[in-house]
């Protein structure tokens, strides 16, 4: 059976966190297995600061091959989603903008930064298996969502949107599917439909989502809604 690469896409942009496998120096010919945190970039490829001092790390500078286990949460493990993306995990130079936004999702990755050992590595998913359920699982090519944003053009999103945010919630990014804020320090992930595939068109989506969302979300008054 196959399935639609843009649901296995949203679960890894809600996940955070998995279990990468990589191919293991020490003992050569077994998997080596470890839990770790994750930003999914604009086309939802896993972003992963790590230590040169990491077993899964030097893993990965002999042999790039890897496969990422994301799960759901929330549910008995046998019934909830989850996927396990395989590709290759490289090291990457970020630039200001990506940078900036890797830290929006994840500043406490700001300390580790000023350790001189740690760097960051980008898996470039190359097929995925995803399993939404009892009966409905099957492989998928990885794709691209149909419109990326510039982290450039994510964060002025980001700055056109944040007098709709109430105090206490964190906008973290917007894309073409979704927008992630951090609700009383939740991570939350919205599904966005524009009407097209522009950035005028991801603005507005987002803007009506949070609107409508506006009464599940914490707010000190009515005044931290314009």
């Amino acid at each position: 059976m196959r399935v639609d690469y843009a649901e296995a896409r949203s679960l890894l942009r809600q996940g955070g966190r998995g279990a990468l496998g990589s191919h293991s120096v020490s003992a050569p010919g077994y998997p080596f297995v470890t839990a770790l945190p994750y930003v999914p970039d604009g086309e939802s490829r896993p972003l992963f600061l790590l230590s040169g001092l990491a077993e899964h790390t030097r893993n990965l500078i002999a042999d790039p091959r890897a496969s990422l286990l994301v799960t759901g949460g929330g549910g008995g493990l046998l019934d909830e989603a989850r996927l396990t993306l395989l590709g290759m995990v490289l090291p990457v130079v970020m630039d200001e903008a990506s940078l900036a936004r890797f830290l929006r999702y994840s500043p406490e990755s700001a300390e580790y930064l000023s350790f001189g050992d740690f760097r960051f590595f980008r898996m470039e998913p190359a097929r995925v298996r995803f399993i939404g359920g009892f009966g409905r699982m099957g492989w998928a090519e990885a794709t691209c969502p149909s419109l990326v944003l510039a982290p450039a053009e994510e964060e002025a999103l980001v700055d056109r949107l944040a007098h709709r945010v109430p105090v206490g919630t964190r906008l973290l990014g917007v894309d073409f599917e979704g927008i992630d804020m951090r609700i009383s320090g939740i991570f939350r992930r919205f599904a966005l439909r524009p009407k097209e595939c522009s950035v005028d068109a991801i603005h507005e989506a987002a803007a009506e989502t949070l609107s409508e969302a506006g009464n599940d979300l914490p707010r000190s008054d009515d005044s931290a809604w314009a």
